[in-house]
């Protein structure tokens, strides 16, 4: 029955985001804003109670708390920002992907196999590069969250 109402949740919501796709990136960016702030707040009081007898490692996290907490409330209070890091992030696994395949390409021209995964590699990461120059903006962004999950709330239904 939970599973039932979780999926036809789901859906609605789906459709909702679908409909009105900046909604989904907005909550999506508050809800990882939130999440990111508690990390930060751990680190910075992790810094601060282990300051007496691990210096080096308390700056470090006092560090990244700090970095931490300028992030999450950027998401929070700017809902583009989860567009660039995703078109950021897409950026680099395509790169690192095509790379990947080159490596491939050269290092196994004997075997059928090590070609073909080479030529997936570099196909994948020019997809990879091309997807993320189409997720930074905050719409197409906002669909691909509404499509995730409406296509979620259907497979759970039919599961």
């Amino acid at each position: 029955m939970k599973n039932k109402i979780v999926s036809l949740l789901a859906i609605i919501l789906g459709i909702m985001i679908i409909s009105f796709p900046l909604i989904g990136v907005i909550t999506t960016s508050a809800i990882l804003g939130v999440s990111v702030l508690f990390i930060s707040i751990f680190a910075l009081v992790l810094g601060i109670s282990i300051i007496d007898y691990n210096t080096p490692g308390a700056i470090l996290d006092i560090i990244l708390g700090m970095i931490l907490l300028l992030i999450s409330i950027s998401l929070i209070f700017n809902p583009a920002l989860l567009g660039f890091l995703s078109e950021i992030t897409l950026f680099l696994a395509g790169i690192i992907l095509i790379i990947a395949g080159v490596v491939s390409l050269i290092n196994n021209r004997a075997s059928k196999n090590g070609f073909y995964i080479g030529i997936a590699g570099i196909i994948l990461g020019v997809c990879y590069i091309i997807i993320g120059t189409y997720v930074a903006d905050p719409i197409i962004l906002g669909t691909l969250i509404g499509l995730w999950l409406l296509i979620s709330g259907v497979m759970r239904l039919l599961n």
